[in-house]
């Protein structure tokens, strides 16, 4: 019964380490589909075609993000505003972000 155990925990982490990974190529695209927007400003249409495409979809199922039109224009949106996944995910630009909206609501 231990090894069911066992086996059933390690199998867990492997979907884990699988979501992270897939995770990490959603980031890449948000950057790349940035850089192209910074480049040709044509980023949020560069995310979409992926987000649409089989491959995309794919991924983004794989990265536990259900690939529907809400999600697309979620990615469209995040491009469009050009800040790199990297800084998006710094605690610093989120407590920038949390202090410019307080301070919008006052």
């Amino acid at each position: 019964m231990k090894d069911f155990v066992d086996s059933t925990a390690f199998n867990a982490e492997q979907g884990n380490r699988a979501r992270k990974l897939f995770a990490a190529v959603v980031l890449a695209a948000l950057d790349d589909a940035i850089a192209d927007d910074k480049k040709y400003g044509n980023g949020p249409e560069q995310i979409a075609r992926w987000a649409r495409s089989r491959d995309g979809r794919e991924v983004l199922s794989c990265a536990g993000i259900d690939p529907n039109e809400r999600v697309v224009s979620g990615l469209m949106d995040f491009v469009s505003k050009g800040v790199r996944t990297s800084v998006a995910l710094s605690r610093e630009e989120s407590e920038r972000r949390n202090a410019a909206q307080q301070a919008e609501a006052a």
